[in-house]
């Protein structure tokens, strides 16, 4: 089973080699698309470096468009059977990938998320109003979908290949999460959910998701699960 690797990247210097570092590094069979929507660091240099192993897709963006555009331009051309979604920092371990794409091997699931609130893996301590926030987004999703996910904001999320492709993408910011879960939920996919680590970053070391997202999210969920 081929996996295809997404990671959205938008000004991650710093952390951007280590990362494809540690993704090619893991024992999988796969590929590595990465997305680079118009960073302004030295970001896309590095990946014009990274792209000349012939390992390594590199995709650029123009105009800056948000996590969702650089998504929807990599599930595009994605050709593994399953693809997963990486963020460019370090925020996530790629050595969970096995973990993660188990279901969906085992024929048991269409679509996996990877939860920081369950299974007892380890994670790093900070903002207690994110957490509340999380937490609340998820709820107010699940109340919608009637699914009973964990954690509808994390970053980690598995998709065979044909259901991913099958979604039209419509958000172009974060707004994409609430999005994908409710259209998984309508195309009524098996969905399970597996407990990952998560060292996240503060506002200082890059954090960019703001309350404004949250809001944002708030509309989303309405949007997607009730005016479509």
């Amino acid at each position: 089973m081929k996996l295809s690797v997404v990671i959205p990247v938008y000004n991650e210097r710093d952390t951007i080699t280590e990362l494809v570092d540690r993704v090619k590094a893991v024992p999988l069979e796969k590929e590595i698309i990465l997305v680079d929507d118009c960073s302004t660091d030295g970001t896309r240099d590095r990946l014009e470096q990274l792209a000349q192993d012939g390992v390594v897709k590199v995709l650029f963006h123009s105009v800056n468009q948000g996590k969702g555009a650089a998504l929807r331009t990599g599930f595009q051309a994605a050709t593994g059977d399953v693809v997963i979604i990486q963020d460019a920092d370090l925020e996530y371990d790629p050595n969970e990938y096995p973990k993660l794409i188990r279901p969906i091997e085992a024929g048991k699931a269409d679509v996996v998320f990877g939860s920081r609130f369950s299974g007892g893996e380890s994670h790093r301590v900070l903002y207690f109003w994110h957490s509340i926030g999380n937490r609340f987004l998820t709820l107010l999703s699940n109340c919608f979908t009637n699914l009973n996910l964990t954690d509808m904001e994390t970053c980690y999320k598995v998709f065979k290949r044909d259901i991913i492709q099958s979604i039209t993408i419509e958000e172009d910011r974060f707004g994409f999460e609430p999005e994908i879960t409710a259209k998984c939920a309508k195309k009524r996919c098996v969905i399970y959910e597996v407990g990952i680590s998560y060292y996240g970053r503060t506002y200082e070391e890059g954090k960019k998701i703001g309350w404004r997202d949250g809001f944002h999210a708030i509309w989303c969920i309405f949007k997607y699960n009730v005016l479509q």
